[in-house]
């Protein structure tokens, strides 16, 4: 699973889950200035810094009406 870092390691700039972010192979995230600043080239790896997927909710939420809640509601209605 992808780590979604909080912020940019160059400048410390706070990244949420939906912000726009780059990352290389590796998982470093940078900002978009951070990125373009580096012409798009991880300084730790040297890999190239593409867009990294956004993400609506973090993995560890447990949807409300997941699955398991449909079921047990169908279920009860009988």
């Amino acid at each position: 699973m992808l780590k979604m870092k909080p912020s940019c390691e160059r400048c410390s700039a706070a990244l949420g889950l939906g912000d726009r972010a780059y990352i290389c192979s590796f998982e470093c995230t940078f900002c978009p200035s951070c990125a373009e600043a580096l012409s798009r080239s991880c300084p730790n790896c040297q890999g190239s810094l593409v867009h990294r997927p956004p993400r609506t909710t973090s993995p560890t939420e447990v949807p409300s009406q997941g699955f398991k809640a449909k079921l047990e509601e169908i279920l009860n209605r009988s």
